[in-house]
């Protein structure tokens, strides 16, 4: 130590020890390891932070995303600037009806009508794809081979008329192409037409349910034979319809034409003034006794049959078509006795020749739309005088349409296995509870109706079959084929076709002997439409209509009852129309109502007739009565539809509102409603769709049903008496 003031030293090797290399590289490692662990904890939390984020965003986010979708879909359709309380239609569709046109193949353009182009798309390429089952037996190699078999215009072309006039020769010789049918058999050429290739001629010959017996089927017959859609067109009472007449006039002789007849002009005014008879003594669609099942049913024995029409020989023809030997007791049903009693007359009363070229006209208009360019573009001349078509449907789609219509199962089952899941089908199904539910508690509200009618009402609706989504059987490759037993090539369009409608018609006879199979899907599971049947009591809600916008799983609530949902009330509304309420629950023409509470029935849908009369469009009035059982059903699907959206708000709490939209979700729930029905139409068709659509104009099937329903005016707050809430309201479910 140095003197006062001096610094203190410490020499090298004493008083702090030097750590070792040994000691030094442990400590490192200890550090090192400690950091290592403290960066994975930090990444374990953080991980786990992101899954529990992202799992809860998954959920959130895509809720999020499918509302926004939502949102935008109505804001673009609706026109804010109008009063919904003046004119629901134009408010909630105006916007769509801005933007879109109608596209030149077509006669009418909406909302459903695009959900049916995405749907007709994804059947396109399935029907392109590579055929998985190439066995001979495959229905899924045929309704491919099929749809090729149609696009090959080159083949077709080339064959022009040929496979045409070897079906009338098959039909008795070349009467339509020579100038006198020479000798012929009225009887064999009826057995021809109807039992060989489906076409009615003066009548109609088909197996259905017994309406009286719905646990058999039966031999029905019914009026028919007429080329043009409904009878008065053919009467040339307007402008319209003379239009028309000369249109039709000009399409046969262009027709008979092309198949080489002789003195064209001649047989084509001989054919339709046969046609015009047959139309003086057709029963109008729009008269009472057409709506009424009961007054029209006449089962009668065969005997009786042949006494009613002494000119046909009906046990030769039954017996031709569905190889059996009847016995004159074997019942049929009879829905036009009258007509039948007058077509007897006027096939004695018609000279052979004409009869004749008649007949053999009836299987031309039925065939021609598969024949050669010339016959097609025919068809396409007389569809754009009548409905304003600009231009014909591309190739693809009309073969797509005779897939469906030949091969619907088969093409169904290919849709369901890529389109539809067992998921969706669970969520509709407990759609239609709700909505059954709902009309269960109504029926207890109605002061109408009296408590026997309410109990026969209520069990009919507990028997009620509900079929969604598709038939089990399309799961079973197997069971399709069985479906389909007959040859396909796809070098021969017209021969195909002939072959499906002989299989028809065997599959057909073949059921009158058998067990009625009450779950048998009239539609195949790509249709895009819905339905109910009186006479099985069953609702049917095929897999092509439960697609967006009508149904999305990811879409509020509101939607999705104010869309699929009104349409599933509406069929359901229609067991209880003036239609389908003549059927009972196990679906037999039964009168289940007592006379007091049809007759309160009746008195209320009156009302519903007087208001659609007073609707106009084009200077046609609207037909109430001829409207009236779709109306009921637009009306009672409505209410039916939002009292069981309510029942959903009750059970799961409000939903979250749409983005920037201003609309709460019981507004949301009539706006999509009304979207169902955003439509376009060509004028001209729109003078056919008054007279032989049992529809409503779309415009009036919204406003007749929004502004009959107490709760809209509620929700929209419509002022008492305003267009949308009248004061006097006509309601029947």
């Amino acid at each position: 130590m140095s003197g006062a003031g001096g610094r203190q030293t410490v020499s090298p090797g004493r008083g702090r020890r030097r750590w070792s290399r040994r000691e030094v590289c442990l400590l490192s490692g200890l550090v090192f390891a400690a950091g290592l662990c403290v960066i994975l904890v930090c990444m374990l939390a953080l991980k786990y932070l992101a899954a529990e984020r992202d799992g809860y965003c998954l959920e959130d986010c895509q809720e999020k995303r499918a509302f926004l979708k939502a949102s935008r879909f109505i804001a673009g359709n609706v026109d804010p600037t109008i009063d919904p309380c003046k004119d629901f239609y134009s408010f909630a569709c105006g916007g769509w009806l801005r933007r879109y046109g109608i596209p030149e193949d077509k006669l009418i353009y909406g909302i459903i009508a695009a959900i049916g182009e995405q749907n007709e798309e994804k059947l396109r390429r399935l029907l392109l794809q590579p055929v998985r089952r190439p066995a001979r037996a495959s229905a899924e190699r045929k309704v491919k081979a099929f749809f090729r078999s149609c696009l090959d215009m080159a083949e077709i072309d080339r064959l022009g008329p040929q496979p045409m006039l070897e079906v009338l020769e098959d039909c008795g010789g070349c009467g339509m192409a020579g100038s006198s049918p020479g000798r012929w058999d009225f009887n064999e050429l009826l057995y021809k037409t109807q039992g060989v290739y489906s076409t009615a001629v003066l009548f109609s010959l088909t197996v259905s349910l017994d309406d009286k017996n719905s646990s058999r089927y039966i031999i029905r017959i019914d009026q028919d034979g007429l080329t043009l859609p409904e009878r008065t067109l053919y009467l040339g009472q307007d402008e319209e319809s003379e239009k028309i007449l000369a249109a039709y006039r000009i399409f046969m002789e262009r027709l008979l034409g092309l198949l080489g007849a002789e003195a064209v002009p001649q047989k084509a005014a001989e054919i339709l003034q046969l046609e015009q008879r047959l139309a003086n003594i057709t029963v109008s669609e729009y008269d009472d006794m057409r709506r009424d099942v009961s007054s029209m049913y006449n089962k009668v024995t065969l005997g009786e049959l042949q006494r009613i029409t002494p000119t046909l020989r009906w046990k030769h023809l039954l017996d031709r078509i569905f190889h059996e030997d009847f016995s004159e007791d074997e019942e049929v049903v009879l829905l036009a006795t009258d007509y039948m009693q007058k077509v007897s007359e006027l096939i004695r009363s018609t000279p052979s020749r004409i009869l004749h070229n008649y007949m053999l006209w009836r299987i031309t208009v039925v065939l021609s739309e598969h024949l050669s360019t010339p016959f097609r573009e025919a068809i396409h001349e007389l569809s754009r005088e009548m409905e304003g078509t600009e231009k014909p449907l591309e190739l693809a789609r009309v073969c797509l349409s005779q897939a469906n219509k030949h091969f619907g199962m088969a093409l169904g089952a290919l849709f369901v296995r890529e389109h539809f899941s067992s998921a969706s089908k669970a969520k509709v199904q407990q759609l239609v509870e709700d909505i059954k539910h709902i009309l269960d508690q109504r029926l207890d509200e109605l002061d109408w109706m009296d408590d026997e009618t309410r109990h026969a009402a209520r069990d009919k609706l507990q028997y009620m079959m509900v079929m969604i989504g598709y038939p089990d059987f399309l799961l079973q490759p197997d069971s399709i084929d069985s479906e389909y037993e007959f040859e396909v090539d796809e070098k021969t369009y017209f021969r195909n076709i002939l072959n499906s409608i002989r299989f028809s018609i065997k599959v057909s006879v073949k059921k009158i002997r058998q067990e009625v199979d009450k779950s048998a899907w009239l539609l195949p599971p790509q249709a895009l439409n819905a339905y109910y049947l009186p006479n099985k009591n069953q609702m049917v809600f095929p897999a092509g209509i439960l697609q967006p916008t009508l149904y999305d799983p990811e879409f509020p609530q509101s939607l999705n009852y104010g869309g699929i949902g009104t349409i599933i009330g509406h069929e359901l509304t229609h067991g209880y129309d003036d239609w389908g309420g003549q059927y009972d629950r196990h679906g037999n023409l039964v009168h289940w109502w007592t006379e007091a509470s049809y007759s309160k029935f009746l008195k209320k849908a009156q009302c519903i007739v007087d208001l659609y009369d007073n609707f106009t469009v084009y200077n046609q009035r609207v037909n109430g009565k001829h409207t009236l059982g779709e109306n009921i059903a637009d009306m009672g699907g409505l209410k039916l539809a939002y009292y069981a959206y309510q029942k959903w708000v009750r059970e799961h709490g409000p939903e979250h509102p749409l983005h920037r939209l201003k609309y709460t979700h019981d507004q949301l729930f009539f706006i999509a409603f009304a979207q169902n029905w955003c439509i376009k139409r060509r004028s001209q068709s729109i003078y056919l769709q008054v007279l032989t659509d049992k529809h409503a104009p779309e415009h009036y099937r919204v406003l007749g049903s929004v502004s009959q329903f107490e709760e809209f005016g509620r929700v929209f707050h419509c002022p008492k008496d305003s267009p949308m809430n009248p004061a006097h309201k006509c309601s029947v479910w």
